[in-house]
């Protein structure tokens, strides 16, 4: 059993959107990040994708994606990403799963979820530039409640997992260039959390694939950094 990451998968099996505009390394990204997975993966794993796992804008648009992640080996446990229209709420989700026969898929919201030696736990965050934040959006407000979802996450692993890792996934990065959500970063600290991961970032290639902060160790993965293949992060390779 192993247990690997990855974020921004973008599938588009019903709303056809198209990627390359992030540069030419998304042509055919379904196609390589199956391909990668499928070479990877094996049914026994757990894969964690951290947000914007669809471009649909309802539950049934994004049916033909859950299904072809469903498909693909392994448990998936998925976080929401700041182009996750499609996802309602948690038990709407989960039932509209269920109800389409989709058993695979696990989500990570307001909660943690045991996997392989480890618990996952995480937040989507926000926007790391204002400027870049959608325009009615209340910047602080977000920031806040996406903090307390991260202590809400954190502390229903501690109560319910005491003795597994914490691996911690963010769908925007808490920390990046000169932007420091100190929010995510005071909650991360009192709970001892050393390394995160986190997507949302695209065409950055020169970037390091790891950058640290006060003592908190922090794992880009994007699928297009990683080349859409899933990053195995339980020791080996990680």
């Amino acid at each position: 059993m192993a247990l690997y990451a990855i974020a921004d998968t973008h599938l588009s099996q019903s709303s056809g959107k198209p990627m390359t505009v992030f540069g030419p390394r998304w042509s055919d990204w379904t196609q390589k990040l199956c391909r990668n997975w499928t070479d990877k993966v094996r049914e026994s794993d757990t894969v964690v994708i951290a947000g914007d796992i669809s471009w649909a804008m309802t539950a049934d648009e994004a049916l033909e994606d859950l299904k072809l992640l469903d498909r693909l080996p392994g448990t998936k446990i998925i976080g929401k990403g700041n182009h996750d229209y499609w996802w309602g709420t948690v038990k709407k989700t989960e039932d509209f799963m269920r109800k389409n026969g989709i058993c695979t898929i696990k989500l990570l919201y307001n909660n943690s979820i045991p996997a392989e030696n480890a618990v996952i736990c995480g937040c989507r965050g926000w926007y790391t530039d204002k400027k870049t934040a959608p325009e009615n959006a209340d910047y602080g407000k977000i920031m806040a409640r996406e903090a307390a979802r991260l202590e809400r996450s954190l502390k229903h692993a501690e109560e319910n997992y005491p003795e597994l890792d914490k691996k911690v996934f963010f769908h925007f990065p808490p920390v990046f260039g000169d932007f420091v959500g100190e929010e995510f970063v005071d909650i991360l600290l009192r709970y001892g959390i050393d390394r995160i991961f986190f997507g949302h970032i695209h065409g950055k290639y020169d970037i390091p694939p790891e950058t640290e902060y006060k003592g908190i160790r922090m794992k880009i993965i994007s699928s297009d950094y990683l080349e859409f293949s899933p990053l195995r992060i339980d020791g080996v390779n990680s």
